[in-house]
């Protein structure tokens, strides 16, 4: 079985999130998103760099010092 593209799996969830507001009107869902999406993806990147935050940070294409304050925001280090 050939999983979901993320982009796929993103907007379903979305559109979901809006059905689940029953017409309430959102706000900062940019924040939100980021946020929800940032932590995951940190989490499995430095996993899968076996805690290597150099080859994380250019895995990720930003500076590693960048990566080290994204990791202290989600209480990651």
């Amino acid at each position: 079985m050939t999983p979901k593209p993320i982009d796929q799996c993103i907007r379903e969830n979305l559109e979901a999130y809006f059905r689940d507001l029953e017409g309430e009107v959102p706000h900062s869902m940019h924040d939100m998103v980021i946020k929800l999406v940032e932590k995951p993806l940190l989490e499995v990147v430095m996993a899968k760099a076996d805690g290597n935050q150099s080859k994380a940070a250019e895995w990720l294409g930003i500076n590693r010092n960048t990566l080290r304050r994204k990791l202290s925001d989600h209480e990651l280090l």
